[in-house]
Order: C-alpha cells, then structure tokens, then sequence
C-alpha cells in the first residue's frame, strides 16, 4: 500500500536490524532526527515519490561515510500535514549531521528554499514547547 493510501495516525517506519523506531531505544536515545514536512494538499503527488526516495538512500547507504550514523526513516500521515523524518543516532556530529541533512534534501530533490529542520528526540519526547531546530538545511 503506497504511503499516501494510509489512514490518517498511521505511519511507515524503515530502521537498520535491532533498532526499534522509538525515542526510547537505546541507538536512538542521543539522536534525533531530519523532518520534513508535506502539506496534505501534496499527498497524492509527491508523498510517495518522496518515500520511495527515502527508502532508496537508506537501502543503498547513500550517506556515505555517515551511514552508520542514520538509524532509519518514518513517514507520518497525519490529519493536516505529512512528515518524512529521517533518524540518527548522534545528535551532537554537527558535520555529520549536517552532511546526511544535505544528502536528504539533495537525493529527495527538495527545493533549496525549504527548510528541513534537525530536531532533537529528547525534546520531541518531552514534548518541549521549545522545538526549536538543532540544525537546518
């Protein structure tokens, strides 16, 4: 079932062997992850292409050197926007980080002017008020 035939709450995760998509394990406690963000409006063209795309650099270990560092991706398909988040397990290798964030949005084809924003789990989990973003690309 492509993604953007999926209910509303409903979500795709893709994570390496041994890691469970949830802040909570242990390879994901120090991570955190690239969010991207698709106005629902773009569901139907663009979502699955976009995940497709997704799928394709995590089984293909596209971010080169810092392939070790990416855990996997989810795709959420919410009510009012969908999200692609891609997570890692070190939040704290700015150039990593940032070298996987300019992988995503270069392989997704994501236009320069949009923003992906690197968000920490642990203040995603704690549901901060203050989700600013760590990183942007």
């Amino acid at each position: 079932l492509p993604a953007s035939k999926l209910s509303s709450c409903c979500d795709y995760a893709l994570f390496k062997e041994g890691i469970l998509p949830r802040w909570e394990d242990n390879r994901n406690k120090l991570g955190s992850r690239w969010l991207l963000s698709i106005d629902k409006q773009l569901r139907h063209f663009e979502l699955d292409r976009l995940w497709l795309e997704m799928l394709l650099c995590l089984v293909g270990n596209c971010f080169e050197e810092y392939s070790g560092e990416v855990c996997g991706a989810v795709v959420n398909i919410c009510t009012k926007r969908d999200k692609i988040a891609l997570w890692t397990n070190e939040a704290e290798d700015k150039a990593g980080v940032m070298q996987i964030g300019q992988i995503y949005k270069e392989r997704l084809g994501i236009p320069t002017k949009t923003i992906l924003g690197y968000q920490a789990h642990a203040d995603t989990a704690a549901k901060s008020n203050n989700l600013a973003n760590k990183f942007v690309v």
